[in-house]
């Protein structure tokens, strides 16, 4: 390599360095984050397996959030699939949006009115569910709490 070329890549190296270290966002001026909380839940759905658990999804997971939106205790819910289901640490995501952080603490009020609503046989079958099928057909990865980052 000729003294010029390498004069040339070793400033632009210093130009990308010094650009990078310099950097300093400061939080409110440059971004912030959102009130709102995702929890996003990672899982590896065995081969072959995703309709079977997503049948089971319908009957528990996406019946108990809908409710829970329903009461106004959500925001929303979705779930993600991959379309290269074998690869990777995980091939699906539960995701359930909080307005705010305090909607995750325990709280006695929105129980009870979750479990009037829910009902003892829905409890019932999301158990048996949840013993029966879950285990044999996925493994959950991850768990995470996320916040949309908003730059200005």
């Amino acid at each position: 390599m000729s003294i010029v070329k390498s004069a040339i890549l070793g400033l632009a190296a210093a130009v990308l360095y010094s650009g990078a270290a310099s950097a300093q966002l400061e939080y409110y001026e440059d971004y912030e984050v959102s009130d709102a909380v995702w929890n996003v839940t990672t899982v590896k759905v065995d081969a072959n397996m995703g309709d079977y658990y997503l049948e089971g999804l319908k009957q528990t997971w996406v019946a108990a959030n809908e409710v829970s939106k329903k009461l106004g205790h959500i925001d929303d819910y979705m779930i993600l699939g991959s379309d290269l289901p074998q690869s990777g640490d995980f091939n699906m995501l539960l995701i359930v949006k909080f307005a705010e952080t305090e909607d995750l603490a325990p709280n006695k009020k929105r129980y009870e009115e979750f479990m009037k609503a829910w009902g003892d046989a829905a409890v019932d079958d999301s158990r048996k569910t949840s013993m029966e099928l879950y285990p044999k057909v996925r493994t959950i990865t991850g768990e995470y709490l996320m916040r949309e980052v908003l730059m200005k």
